[in-house]
């Protein structure tokens, strides 16, 4: 029995969720596990009527959970960072999820920007540092509103946190066993304290994985050799700036964010799952935006629970309606509707 916690969210998070959710029934009952939810509101629109955010109380019962499914956050009239800090960053942290697992992966020629790539030649996973360096909100401001001001914004990186993404990342690259190459990305050149802790650690733990062949890139020339030659990557392992920055890129060649799902893991704990694409205000209550993206989260959910069976399976449903019947994934030009997708994958699973 799985207890996943479900948090909808704002925007057009509840219609996506609603559709993963469809499609975790049929799974649940084809491949016979059971599951129940709850549903927890950490929504800009929450936070507006009450001033609450997410809380130890909510941290506490959220981690006798198997694993979280969240829509999308946030509300335009909430000042920029208080969700952010406040829901997702306290979820990443007090859950210790270190690990962001982007799959970037293309099911359909005709929806990738990139001219004469092929699903063969988009098929990559970025692992992202989850819980430290810029992200860890560490700085101060010097002089503040005046003409002698200074921001400092610190990137804090530890030989812990960076060793287990590492190690994670070699193990991921050995379980996936494609090309079993994995690629650090940083900035070595410019960056010389945190990155010279990144490369040196990469290569120590390397010695310990010599079935993996390793390269490095700086991230400048990776989001070039996104675009012109994707196929060179298998695995790529970074840190929580640079990740943040390259999987919204890797999003786009592999068709957009209507597709682009990812997990943010702790491999020992309780681990979130989530379409990348945000709220889209747009489009709320509409029933045309994509949810492909929130139910192939579904698909890396259950993987990661040990359901792979299913996992795969979801996956595969969406390969054959990306490859044979969805005209566009943008929200509207789908040429069926939210839920009529949703209904599509589950008659095919």
């Amino acid at each position: 029995m799985y207890k996943i916690a479900v948090i909808p969210g704002d925007g057009t998070g509840p219609e996506v969720v609603n559709e993963g959710l469809k499609v975790l029934a049929v799974a649940a009952k084809k491949f016979g596990f059971q599951y129940e939810t709850k549903s927890f509101d950490f929504s800009g629109q929450r936070y507006l009527k009450t001033g609450k955010l997410v809380d130890d109380a909510d941290i506490a019962e959220l981690k006798k959970y198997s694993a979280i499914y969240l829509g999308a956050v946030g509300d335009p009239e909430v000042k920029p960072g208080v969700i952010e800090t406040g829901v997702l960053l306290k979820l990443r942290f007090a859950l210790d999820q270190y690990i962001n697992l982007r799959p970037v992966k293309l099911y359909n020629a005709n929806f990738c920007p990139l001219k004469d790539k092929k699903p063969e030649d988009i098929d990559f996973v970025v692992v992202r540092e989850n819980s430290e360096g810029l992200y860890k909100g560490m700085g101060e401001f010097q002089n503040k509103n005046t003409k002698n001001e200074v921001a400092i914004q610190i990137s804090y990186n530890t030989r812990q946190g960076v060793e287990r993404c590492i190690r994670y990342a070699f193990e991921f690259t050995r379980k996936r066993n494609k090309r079993k190459k994995l690629t650090l990305c940083g900035k070595t050149n410019v960056l010389t304290f945190a990155w010279d802790l990144w490369q040196r650690t990469f290569n120590e733990v390397a010695k310990e994985y010599p079935d993996v062949a390793t390269d490095y890139a700086h991230v400048d020339a990776t989001t070039m050799w996104f675009v012109k030659n994707p196929e060179w990557f298998d695995v790529i392992v970074t840190d929580n700036m640079f990740g943040d920055i390259i999987t919204d890129l890797g999003a786009m060649i592999q068709g957009g964010m209507g597709i682009a799902a990812g997990g943010n893991i702790n491999p020992q704990g309780v681990s979130m799952f989530e379409p990348i694409g945000g709220r889209a205000p747009k489009y709320t209550g509409k029933n045309i935006i994509n949810p492909l993206a929130a139910i192939c989260a579904v698909g890396m959910m259950l993987e990661n629970l040990g359901e792979e069976k299913a996992g795969k399976a979801i996956e595969q449903a969406v390969i054959k309606l990306v490859a044979k019947d969805i005209k566009s994934l943008a929200a509207g030009k789908m040429g069926y509707s939210t839920t009529e997708v949703g209904d599509l994958i589950v008659k095919s699973i």
